[in-house]
């Protein structure tokens, strides 16, 4: 329990830092956008979450069982290795298309801005945090990931102030990241950069990651769409309103992480005893804090915004309700994808599901969009996250069901 509540407040805390840090700049970014262009800044941001999720491809779900596996730090060092080619062909072939996205997007006037928060959210995808999770070593996720990018947005918030525009924190970010990896790198495979392979090997590597790839994706798609939709088929207050309470949403979701993260080798231990008692543990705490997150989002939502974006826009009291309501249904079905129904080689069912449940909600925000009814399109995106939870219900709970109960005293 020492162990589990040490890893507990280690991915939570990092991630808090990660939460807080961002909300700095919004105040500064809505003086310098104005309302007009909080949407168009958002849609970048989305789009940016999106691009990161596919630079992850299925390393978020496959790496950590993979480096909590190895034999030993020479094959972890490839299993890192790897994973940076595959990332870094990945950010090749997919950054350039979401910055073109992203300047569709936006508003003529701020299409540098959106562009630029693109690109600064995306290279997040590079991220080393997924090894440390596998490590379970939560200070060398701090050290290389969360702290130096804390300290750029720290840093960004003068410079800001003082260019007036968007576009310096983006260039901030990538040289921060790109230190930071490099140094993480050097420490991971002991100076001894190569390629495992060469890069044709990326090619079939990636292959072998598209189910939980697609999984990724196809979660992400829907999840990155509710801010550009608003921002294309309702510019001006109907995208400002959803976009202030869209990238509350997307700062709140480390806290998901957080406790999936902290959980999940505890749960999955093969030495537990009581399996069961484990998973059911988990369960109810990720439904717990979905309904933390309902009743905060719900009262604190429309507060809370305008503070955040400097009263130059705000979510109305109906989108932060859809909004914490789709944290809900987020927070309860992770675990039983990450914990039950992956684990047990259901990666099919995942997809299934996931595709889904991705097509009807961006058909719903899409129909709310173009008729004008722009706070249902936040309804649209929770009740996709609320179809692929109770899609995956009966399969995961019929996996729990084989898990082992205690032996009597």
């Amino acid at each position: 329990m020492k162990t589990v509540l040490a890893r507990l407040t280690g991915f939570s805390l990092l991630p808090l830092i990660s939460l807080v840090t961002p909300l700095l700049l919004l105040p500064v970014i809505a003086s310098i956008v104005g309302s007009a262009g909080v949407a168009s800044v958002v849609s970048g941001q989305a789009i940016g979450t999106f691009a990161a999720t596919v630079l992850m491809w299925g390393w978020s779900f496959e790496g950590p069982v993979a480096v909590a596996q190895a034999s030993g730090a020479v094959e972890r060092g490839l299993i890192y290795q790897r994973s940076v080619r595959d990332r870094i062909l990945l950010a090749v072939l997919v950054l350039p298309v979401a910055s073109l996205i992203a300047a569709w997007v936006a508003t003529p006037e701020f299409w540098i801005d959106a562009v630029a928060m693109t690109l600064a959210v995306g290279l997040t995808g590079l991220s080393p945090a997924w090894f440390c999770v596998g490590l379970g070593q939560p200070a060398l996720s701090g050290l290389y990931d969360t702290v130096p990018r804390a300290a750029a947005t720290i840093v960004a918030v003068p410079i800001l102030f003082l260019t007036q525009a968007v576009w310096p924190y983006a260039v901030l970010t990538t040289v921060v990241t790109t230190v930071s990896l490099m140094l993480f790198h050097r420490r991971v495979v002991g100076g001894q950069a190569r390629l495992p392979g060469g890069w044709l090997a990326a090619f079939p590597s990636i292959w072998r990651q598209r189910h939980t790839g697609a999984i990724n994706i196809g979660a992400s798609a829907y999840a990155s769409t509710p801010s550009p939709i608003a921002t294309v088929t309702n510019p001006g207050f109907g995208a400002s309103s959803l976009a202030t309470a869209d990238s509350l949403y997307r700062f709140s979701l480390a806290a998901i992480i957080a406790v999936a993260n902290a959980l999940q080798s505890w749960v999955l231990d093969p030495a537990a005893d009581r399996p069961r008692r484990r998973q059911v543990a988990a369960l109810l705490a990720h439904a717990a804090l979905g309904v933390v997150g309902v009743i905060t989002f719900s009262a604190l939502g429309p507060w809370a915004t305008s503070v955040l974006f400097a009263g130059r826009a705000q979510a109305s009291v109906e989108v932060s309700f859809y909004y914490g309501l789709a944290f809900f249904f987020i927070s309860t079905g992770t675990p039983l994808v990450r914990n039950l129904l992956l684990p047990a080689g259901r990666q099919a069912t995942v997809l299934r599901w996931t595709l889904i449940s991705a097509l009807c909600g961006v058909g719903a925000m899409l129909g709310a969009g173009l008729t004008g009814n722009w706070p249902k399109i936040g309804l649209g995106m929770a009740a996709s996250e609320g179809l692929l939870t109770l899609g995956l219900l009966v399969p995961a709970l019929g996996e729990l069901k084989k898990h082992p109960l205690p032996e009597p005293a």
